[in-house]
């Protein structure tokens, strides 16, 4: 069943809050799920830029040598509202998820550096699939479901430094956890007991990110920017148990089992190489900024129960190619609030280095790719220092060829950035 998260103001901010499932897509069948990427909604909304960009008030999950920038206590959490349609050649079904997409705290040290922490999900496993098989007649004579749930989930520190003027480098570390139960349910004519197999495991793994980011003035007002982030190679382990066993289903679909044909353990692994983010940008502080990104990663390798290779799918090199800004019509004006919203839109085309084989037998698999757009709001609060940013986001991500599904989706997004002056110097008269 997939949960929902309506009124995100009343969230407790625990981690049982990423317990809720948060997707429904088919493809979060493979490795730990769906990946999410570490990107915040003001990002999202420029179509995933982040290397080259820096603000004073604005976090970016990208690149943490960002942080230098930053000059407000910052207090962030999003929400992600997913409506997703799934098609093959011939049918299509919709569903729709809600979800508290991340938070984070941080704050300036001194002028030349910032810390971050926060916490936020990385992938999310959420699917229910029927394989039915006929006879000449049309009836069914067996049934398989698939169907997974779980997600992964990450807790991250980070710091910011400012070397000299224009260039500052970071680093980030994080913790990752989570659990994900995958189920094949088979029911078969004449047979009066189902058999059902359930793997439940959990997983563990740690990654550290470092960056670098320069900024320079061209001209009186135009400053270029360019920035690196490099994730470094790092592993996700997972360990669980496996077990098979008989059932009765009843009418209402209650089950009972009845005796266990198998038990053991799992082990898997899933070696991840360098993630490289690549970043130029150009821009007005305050007013505009516009930029390309292009992310490169050599293809995960899988061991244990992660590889599947050899059947429905494979891993190969993946790459994303991000195109997006903002602007700003005058930022200080007292005369009209649609002059102080900031505006931003952007573009994404990203091979997911995900390769499914959907006609068993024929050994042909396919990329599936991810095309999206974006644009959003940055809405300013009382104090003009906080906003309210809204995203939204149309894409599709798969193909119907091969036999195969193709999602199409929309993303709403929303996210509160609070900002406040700490270690104000008090004035005496």
């Amino acid at each position: 069943m997939i949960k929902k998260i309506i009124f995100f103001l009343a969230v407790v901010i625990t981690a049982q809050s990423f317990s809720q499932r948060s997707t429904s897509s088919p493809y979060s069948y493979f490795g730990v799920g769906e990946e999410f990427g570490t990107r915040t909604v003001e990002q999202i909304s420029m179509g995933s830029i982040g290397a080259a960009y820096s603000s004073n008030r604005y976090l970016n999950f990208v690149n943490p040598a960002s942080l230098s920038e930053l000059r407000y206590a910052t207090y962030v959490f999003g929400v992600l509202n997913n409506d997703l349609t799934i098609k093959d050649a011939t049918t299509s079904q919709s569903s729709n998820s809600t979800n508290l997409s991340y938070f984070s705290f941080a704050f300036p040290i001194t002028k030349k550096m910032a810390v971050v922490f926060g916490m936020q999900p990385t992938s999310s496993v959420g699917y229910s699939l029927i394989n039915t098989i006929t006879n000449d007649d049309g009836d069914a004579i067996e049934i398989t479901q698939f169907s997974g749930s779980g997600d992964v989930n990450r807790i991250y520190g980070g710091f910011g430094l400012k070397l000299f003027k224009g260039f500052s480098v970071g680093i980030e570390t994080d913790f990752l956890f989570g659990n994900i139960q995958n189920n094949v349910l088979n029911l078969r004519e004449g047979n009066s007991l189902a058999s059902k197999n359930v793997e439940d495991s959990n997983v563990r793994g740690a990654s550290v990110k470092i960056g670098a980011q320069y900024k320079t003035t061209i001209t009186k007002d135009l400053n270029i920017h360019m920035g690196a982030s490099f994730k470094l190679s790092n592993n996700l382990k997972s360990t669980g148990t496996e077990n098979l066993y008989s059932l009765e289903i009843d009418a209402s679909g209650f089950e009972a089992p009845s005796d266990t044909i198998f038990s053991g353990p799992l082990n898997a692994n899933l070696e991840r190489p360098r993630e490289t983010i690549l970043g130029l940008g150009l821009g007005k502080t305050n007013k505009w900024y516009a930029a390309l990104n292009y992310k490169m990663q050599d293809a995960i390798i899988p061991t244990g129960y992660f590889d599947n290779s050899a059947q429905s799918f494979q891993y190969g090199d993946s790459n994303r190619l991000s195109a997006g800004g903002y602007f700003i019509p005058k930022i200080n004006s007292i005369t009209s609030y649609w002059q102080r919203v900031t505006y931003r839109a952007g573009v994404k085309l990203e091979k997911l280095g995900l390769l499914v084989n959907g006609t068993p037998g024929s050994n042909s698999f396919t990329s599936i790719d991810d095309f999206g757009i974006s644009f959003g709001l940055g809405l300013p609060l009382g104090n003009r220092l906080s906003n309210l940013n809204v995203g939204f986001e149309y894409g599709k991500k798969g193909t119907t060829s091969n036999g195969l599904l193709e999602e199409n989706y929309f993303n709403f997004r929303l996210s509160l950035s609070l900002n406040d002056v700490w270690f104000k110097q008090r004035k005496i008269d």
